[in-house]
């Protein structure tokens, strides 16, 4: 498919990208009963390594966050062929 307005992209198209996290919210999550189970999230990166990086990233206790905060979002790699 071609893009009207490649200018207003800010990443390359997620084609390129086989490298990937899908958020999801954990079945405990009370955002479930508003938002329903099939919520999700994909993020695609060009690389294992760049992927992985973000994981960590997404996954860890962020500088805002009050000690002993768990994200309550599940994280999962994922890798298309």
């Amino acid at each position: 498919m071609d893009l009207c307005h490649e200018h207003n992209l800010d990443a390359a198209a997620t084609h390129d990208r086989h490298f990937g996290i899908r958020v999801t919210l954990y079945s405990t999550d009370p955002l479930q009963r508003l938002l329903g189970g099939n919520i999700e999230r994909m993020h695609w990166y060009a690389t294992r390594m760049e992927r992985d990086r973000a994981l960590a990233d997404m996954a860890g206790e962020h500088l805002y966050s009050r000690r002993g905060d768990k994200p309550t979002l599940n994280f999962e790699p994922v890798d298309r062929s």
